[in-house]
């Protein structure tokens, strides 16, 4: 098997979207033992119209919950572009994605990550879906649909890909 460089992208965890505690602690845990990028929704409505098309607006200034080599902060579904530049310019081939609404903000940036011709892979059990379903169960049959590559339980995670140097 051809070794892979893989680094973990941390969707959206962060205060506001009431993250189960034991999900929080099991990204800080992978967190320490990979490459970890986290994404962060904040309001810009002159960026994206959250209040105008959906009456709702994530926060104009928050932090994520979990320890990360790097942030980016995002107004929309999709991470901005600067994020594939920084995986390119690590020689990433596989990313690891967990975080918030695996069915929308978890897609969106496995779609950017695949258009990129990287290797998207969702953490379900580090996951959770929208109000529209908590368990993220849709998001997983949505990602297992696109792109095909799920890790359901720690215990399943590739030991055989090679983590990029932590930190950094």
């Amino acid at each position: 098997m051809v070794l892979e460089r893989q680094a973990l992208l941390v969707v959206d965890v962060q205060a506001s979207f009431r993250v189960p505690e034991t999900i929080v602690a099991g990204i800080t845990a992978l967190s320490r033992t990979l490459h970890t990028v986290a994404t962060v929704e904040r309001h810009d409505e002159a960026v994206t119209p959250f209040a105008r098309q959906l009456g709702w607006t994530p926060p104009l200034d928050e932090a994520p919950l979990v320890p990360a080599d790097r942030v980016f902060v995002k107004h929309g579904y999709l991470p901005p572009p600067a994020l594939i530049e920084h995986f390119r310019a690590l020689a990433v081939e596989r990313v690891l994605v967990c975080g918030v609404q695996a069915e929308t903000c978890c897609l969106a940036a496995g779609f950017m990550l695949f258009d990129a011709g990287l290797h998207p892979t969702l953490l379900r059990w580090l996951s959770v879906g929208s109000s529209l379903d908590r368990s993220a169960a849709l998001g997983t049959a949505l990602w297992r649909h696109h792109f095909g590559s799920v890790v359901d339980v720690p215990d399943a995670l590739p030991l055989a890909l090679k983590p990029l140097p932590y930190p950094s």
